[in-house]
Protein backbone atom coordinates (compact mmCIF):
# COMPACT_ATOMS: atom_id res chain seq x y z
CA UNK A 1 0.00 0.00 0.00
CA UNK A 2 1.07 3.55 -1.16
CA UNK A 3 2.27 5.73 2.16
CA UNK A 4 0.78 8.69 3.16
CA UNK A 5 4.35 10.74 2.78
CA UNK A 6 3.92 9.59 -1.07
CA UNK A 7 0.41 10.83 -1.26
CA UNK A 8 0.96 13.43 0.39
CA UNK A 9 4.16 14.43 -1.95
CA UNK A 10 1.83 13.63 -4.91
CA UNK A 11 -1.08 15.58 -3.79
CA UNK A 12 1.94 18.64 -3.35
CA UNK A 13 2.84 18.30 -7.07
CA UNK A 14 -0.56 18.68 -7.73
CA UNK A 15 -1.52 21.25 -6.20
CA UNK A 16 1.40 23.31 -7.75
CA UNK A 17 0.68 22.21 -11.10
CA UNK A 18 -3.12 22.98 -10.68
CA UNK A 19 -1.61 26.81 -10.09
CA UNK A 20 0.59 26.90 -13.18
CA UNK A 21 -2.46 25.69 -14.72
CA UNK A 22 -4.38 28.22 -13.96
CA UNK A 23 -2.10 30.98 -15.72
CA UNK A 24 -2.41 28.59 -18.45
CA UNK A 25 -6.05 28.94 -18.30
CA UNK A 26 -6.14 32.65 -17.88
CA UNK A 27 -2.99 33.31 -20.60
CA UNK A 28 -3.09 30.84 -23.20
CA UNK A 29 -6.48 31.76 -25.02
CA UNK A 30 -5.11 35.17 -25.58
CA UNK A 31 -1.91 33.95 -27.02
CA UNK A 32 0.25 35.46 -23.57
CA UNK A 33 3.33 33.71 -22.21
CA UNK A 34 3.21 31.75 -19.29
CA UNK A 35 6.18 32.47 -17.82
CA UNK A 36 6.63 36.58 -17.74
CA UNK A 37 5.63 38.26 -16.36
CA UNK A 38 4.89 37.51 -12.87
CA UNK A 39 1.32 36.68 -12.28
CA UNK A 40 -0.89 39.83 -11.41
CA UNK A 41 -3.80 40.72 -10.01
CA UNK A 42 -6.40 41.26 -12.94
CA UNK A 43 -8.10 44.15 -11.45
CA UNK A 44 -5.24 46.49 -10.16
CA UNK A 45 -2.54 44.54 -11.98
CA UNK A 46 -0.35 44.43 -8.75
CA UNK A 47 2.33 42.03 -8.62
CA UNK A 48 1.22 38.69 -6.71
CA UNK A 49 3.80 37.90 -4.03
CA UNK A 50 5.18 34.56 -3.53
CA UNK A 51 3.49 34.32 -0.06
CA UNK A 52 0.18 35.03 -1.80
CA UNK A 53 0.80 32.41 -4.42
CA UNK A 54 0.86 29.40 -2.30
CA UNK A 55 -1.76 27.27 -3.98
CA UNK A 56 -5.02 26.86 -1.73
CA UNK A 57 -3.66 28.58 1.03
CA UNK A 58 -2.92 31.85 -0.20
CA UNK A 59 -6.76 31.60 -1.11
CA UNK A 60 -7.94 31.27 1.95
CA UNK A 61 -5.45 33.13 4.65
CA UNK A 62 -6.43 35.93 1.97
CA UNK A 63 -10.16 35.71 2.79
CA UNK A 64 -10.59 35.07 -1.27
CA UNK A 65 -9.55 38.51 -1.67
CA UNK A 66 -6.10 40.73 -3.08
CA UNK A 67 -3.93 41.99 -0.74
CA UNK A 68 -3.60 45.38 -2.55
CA UNK A 69 -6.93 46.12 -3.80
CA UNK A 70 -9.48 43.93 -1.92
CA UNK A 71 -10.91 42.20 -5.12
CA UNK A 72 -12.69 39.20 -4.85
CA UNK A 73 -10.35 36.64 -6.47
CA UNK A 74 -12.59 33.86 -8.10
CA UNK A 75 -12.94 30.36 -6.89
CA UNK A 76 -11.89 28.88 -10.25
CA UNK A 77 -8.37 29.40 -8.79
CA UNK A 78 -8.57 27.17 -6.11
CA UNK A 79 -10.98 24.50 -7.08
CA UNK A 80 -8.74 23.50 -10.13
CA UNK A 81 -5.57 23.45 -7.31
CA UNK A 82 -7.95 21.41 -5.67
CA UNK A 83 -8.47 18.72 -8.42
CA UNK A 84 -5.36 18.65 -9.78
CA UNK A 85 -4.19 17.61 -5.85
CA UNK A 86 -6.77 14.87 -6.17
CA UNK A 87 -5.82 13.64 -9.50
CA UNK A 88 -2.41 13.32 -8.84
CA UNK A 89 -2.68 11.78 -4.79
CA UNK A 90 -5.75 9.72 -6.59
CA UNK A 91 -3.49 7.95 -9.31
CA UNK A 92 -1.00 7.76 -6.66
CA UNK A 93 -3.12 5.80 -4.29
CA UNK A 94 -5.00 3.57 -7.57
CA UNK A 95 -1.65 2.77 -9.17
CA UNK A 96 1.10 3.18 -6.62
CA UNK A 97 4.52 5.19 -7.27
CA UNK A 98 4.28 3.82 -11.10
CA UNK A 99 4.43 4.66 -14.66
CA UNK A 100 0.69 4.28 -14.80
CA UNK A 101 -0.18 7.07 -12.60
CA UNK A 102 2.18 9.52 -13.81
CA UNK A 103 0.51 8.74 -17.19
CA UNK A 104 -2.72 9.19 -15.79
CA UNK A 105 -2.48 12.24 -13.73
CA UNK A 106 -0.53 14.30 -16.61
CA UNK A 107 -3.39 12.80 -18.84
CA UNK A 108 -5.86 14.19 -16.33
CA UNK A 109 -4.05 17.40 -15.74
CA UNK A 110 -4.34 18.37 -19.67
CA UNK A 111 -8.15 17.34 -19.49
CA UNK A 112 -8.92 20.13 -17.14
CA UNK A 113 -7.29 22.86 -18.64
CA UNK A 114 -8.34 22.09 -21.91
CA UNK A 115 -12.02 21.21 -20.72
CA UNK A 116 -11.84 24.60 -19.15
CA UNK A 117 -10.86 26.60 -21.52
CA UNK A 118 -12.71 25.10 -24.29
CA UNK A 119 -15.89 25.57 -22.04
CA UNK A 120 -14.92 29.28 -21.79
CA UNK A 121 -13.28 30.35 -25.11
CA UNK A 122 -14.27 27.31 -27.55
CA UNK A 123 -11.07 27.20 -28.19
CA UNK A 124 -7.79 24.29 -27.66
CA UNK A 125 -4.33 25.50 -27.08
CA UNK A 126 -1.95 23.14 -29.40
CA UNK A 127 0.22 23.73 -26.45
CA UNK A 128 -1.77 21.61 -24.68
CA UNK A 129 -3.18 19.29 -27.28
CA UNK A 130 0.19 18.78 -29.39
CA UNK A 131 2.26 18.97 -26.06
CA UNK A 132 0.26 16.54 -24.43
CA UNK A 133 0.31 14.17 -27.60
CA UNK A 134 4.30 14.60 -27.30
CA UNK A 135 3.92 13.42 -23.54
CA UNK A 136 1.69 10.48 -24.43
CA UNK A 137 3.90 9.38 -26.99
CA UNK A 138 7.30 9.55 -24.71
CA UNK A 139 4.99 8.17 -21.39
CA UNK A 140 4.32 5.63 -23.87
CA UNK A 141 8.31 4.29 -23.35
CA UNK A 142 7.57 3.78 -20.00
CA UNK A 143 7.01 -0.17 -18.78
CA UNK A 144 3.80 -0.57 -17.72
CA UNK A 145 1.95 1.97 -19.89
CA UNK A 146 0.50 2.29 -23.19
CA UNK A 147 2.94 0.31 -25.88
CA UNK A 148 4.51 2.91 -28.24
CA UNK A 149 2.71 1.24 -31.18
CA UNK A 150 -0.76 1.81 -29.26
CA UNK A 151 0.27 4.85 -28.38
CA UNK A 152 0.98 6.13 -32.36
CA UNK A 153 -2.11 4.02 -33.50
CA UNK A 154 -4.26 5.61 -30.85
CA UNK A 155 -2.91 9.12 -31.91
CA UNK A 156 -3.46 8.29 -35.94
CA UNK A 157 -6.68 7.12 -35.23
CA UNK A 158 -8.38 9.50 -32.86
CA UNK A 159 -6.85 12.32 -34.86
CA UNK A 160 -8.52 10.56 -38.35
CA UNK A 161 -11.59 10.18 -36.74
CA UNK A 162 -12.48 13.38 -36.00
CA UNK A 163 -11.01 14.47 -38.81
CA UNK A 164 -13.55 12.42 -41.11
CA UNK A 165 -16.27 13.55 -38.70
CA UNK A 166 -15.59 16.99 -39.22
CA UNK A 167 -15.33 17.11 -43.07
CA UNK A 168 -18.75 15.15 -43.26
CA UNK A 169 -20.19 17.16 -41.42
CA UNK A 170 -18.76 20.31 -42.97
CA UNK A 171 -20.33 18.92 -46.16
CA UNK A 172 -23.52 17.95 -44.98
CA UNK A 173 -24.22 21.29 -43.24
CA UNK A 174 -22.14 23.20 -45.40
CA UNK A 175 -19.99 24.82 -42.71
CA UNK A 176 -17.43 24.06 -40.33
CA UNK A 177 -18.40 20.98 -37.93
CA UNK A 178 -15.53 20.27 -35.60
CA UNK A 179 -12.35 22.41 -35.13
CA UNK A 180 -8.67 21.71 -35.23
CA UNK A 181 -8.54 21.98 -31.92
CA UNK A 182 -10.88 18.81 -31.48
CA UNK A 183 -8.99 16.64 -33.81
CA UNK A 184 -5.28 17.76 -32.27
CA UNK A 185 -6.86 17.14 -29.00
CA UNK A 186 -8.36 12.97 -29.79
CA UNK A 187 -4.47 12.77 -31.18
CA UNK A 188 -3.50 13.11 -27.66
CA UNK A 189 -6.20 11.16 -26.07
CA UNK A 190 -5.14 8.84 -28.60
CA UNK A 191 -1.15 8.85 -27.60
CA UNK A 192 -2.15 8.33 -24.27
CA UNK A 193 -5.01 5.64 -24.39
CA UNK A 194 -4.66 3.76 -27.72
CA UNK A 195 -6.95 3.37 -30.38
CA UNK A 196 -9.67 1.31 -28.18
CA UNK A 197 -9.68 4.48 -26.07
CA UNK A 198 -10.05 6.90 -28.61
CA UNK A 199 -12.81 5.18 -29.78
CA UNK A 200 -14.66 4.92 -26.33
CA UNK A 201 -13.29 8.84 -25.68
CA UNK A 202 -15.47 9.95 -29.15
CA UNK A 203 -18.43 7.63 -28.01
CA UNK A 204 -18.45 8.73 -24.65
CA UNK A 205 -17.70 12.12 -25.35
CA UNK A 206 -20.41 12.64 -28.44
CA UNK A 207 -23.05 10.58 -25.97
CA UNK A 208 -22.27 13.14 -22.70
CA UNK A 209 -22.43 16.54 -25.34
CA UNK A 210 -25.67 15.89 -26.91
CA UNK A 211 -27.29 14.71 -23.42
CA UNK A 212 -26.48 17.72 -20.83
CA UNK A 213 -25.35 20.25 -24.00
CA UNK A 214 -27.65 19.40 -26.95
CA UNK A 215 -31.04 20.80 -25.48
CA UNK A 216 -28.57 24.52 -24.94
CA UNK A 217 -27.87 24.05 -28.11
CA UNK A 218 -31.13 23.76 -29.92
CA UNK A 219 -32.45 26.63 -27.62
CA UNK A 220 -29.53 29.09 -27.89
CA UNK A 221 -27.85 28.25 -30.90
CA UNK A 222 -24.87 27.82 -29.17
CA UNK A 223 -22.06 25.57 -30.38
CA UNK A 224 -21.67 22.76 -28.16
CA UNK A 225 -17.85 22.90 -26.44
CA UNK A 226 -16.79 19.56 -27.76
CA UNK A 227 -13.76 19.47 -26.39
CA UNK A 228 -14.82 19.56 -22.76
CA UNK A 229 -17.12 16.73 -23.53
CA UNK A 230 -14.29 15.04 -24.94
CA UNK A 231 -12.73 15.34 -21.91
CA UNK A 232 -15.00 13.57 -19.58
CA UNK A 233 -15.35 10.98 -22.02
CA UNK A 234 -11.98 10.30 -21.96
CA UNK A 235 -11.57 10.22 -18.15
CA UNK A 236 -13.86 7.77 -18.19
CA UNK A 237 -12.27 5.68 -20.99
CA UNK A 238 -9.20 5.80 -18.71
CA UNK A 239 -11.26 4.88 -15.32
CA UNK A 240 -13.20 2.92 -16.80
CA UNK A 241 -12.55 1.51 -20.38
CA UNK A 242 -11.77 -2.11 -19.82
CA UNK A 243 -15.18 -2.73 -17.56
CA UNK A 244 -16.82 -1.12 -20.13
CA UNK A 245 -15.67 -3.10 -23.11
CA UNK A 246 -15.87 -6.03 -20.94
CA UNK A 247 -19.69 -5.47 -20.46
CA UNK A 248 -20.20 -4.33 -24.01
CA UNK A 249 -19.10 -7.98 -25.36
CA UNK A 250 -20.47 -9.75 -22.73
CA UNK A 251 -24.42 -7.91 -23.01
CA UNK A 252 -24.37 -6.80 -26.29
CA UNK A 253 -21.99 -9.07 -28.51
CA UNK A 254 -21.20 -12.13 -27.68
CA UNK A 255 -23.54 -13.34 -24.48
CA UNK A 256 -23.29 -12.96 -20.90
CA UNK A 257 -19.92 -15.44 -20.81
CA UNK A 258 -17.86 -13.35 -22.99
CA UNK A 259 -14.62 -11.24 -21.58
CA UNK A 260 -11.95 -9.05 -23.43
CA UNK A 261 -9.06 -11.35 -23.91
CA UNK A 262 -5.84 -9.66 -22.87
CA UNK A 263 -4.59 -9.75 -25.88
CA UNK A 264 -7.36 -7.93 -27.56
CA UNK A 265 -7.68 -5.83 -24.05
CA UNK A 266 -3.63 -4.83 -24.93
CA UNK A 267 -3.98 -4.00 -28.64
CA UNK A 268 -6.83 -1.88 -27.85
CA UNK A 269 -4.88 0.22 -25.57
Amino acid sequence: MTGAATLGAAAVIGAALGSFLNVCITRMPAGDSVVRPRSRCPACGATIRWRDNLPVLSWLLLRRRCRDCGVRISWRYPAIEVATALVWGGMVWAYGASPTALAGAALFTLLIGIAVIDARHYIIPDELSLGGCAAGLALSALPGSTTPLAAVAGAALGFALLYLVGWLGEKALRKPALGGGDMKMMAMVGAFLGPGGALLTIFLGALAGSIVFGPVALRTGRPVPFGTFLSLGAALAFLFGDSLFDWYLRSAALGPAATLPPDVAAALR
